[in-house]
């Protein structure tokens, strides 16, 4: 799995894919847990900046999904 992204549309395609195969049950949430943890420690400033989710990510996953990615990053404080 990469864990690294440049571009903000792969990073969030990745982030979208994760959660909804998550949501389709396909996925445990321990392992989506896990994975978002890792993509968030290798991407720092581009998932989360000054504490929020740009606005660019955030609008390409909707509203579900990020507070699903929310709900995991709080658990990493």
């Amino acid at each position: 799995m990469r864990a690294s992204y440049k571009n903000p549309k792969e990073l969030a395609s990745k982030l979208r894919d994760l959660v909804d195969t998550h949501l389709e049950g396909l996925l445990g949430y321990e392992e989506l847990e896990k994975t978002v943890i890792a993509i968030i420690n290798a991407n720092e400033d581009r998932v989360y900046k000054n504490g929020f989710m740009p606005t660019k990510l955030a609008g390409i996953l909707g509203t579900e999904r990020v507070s699903i990615i929310n709900k995991i990053a709080e658990t990493m404080k």
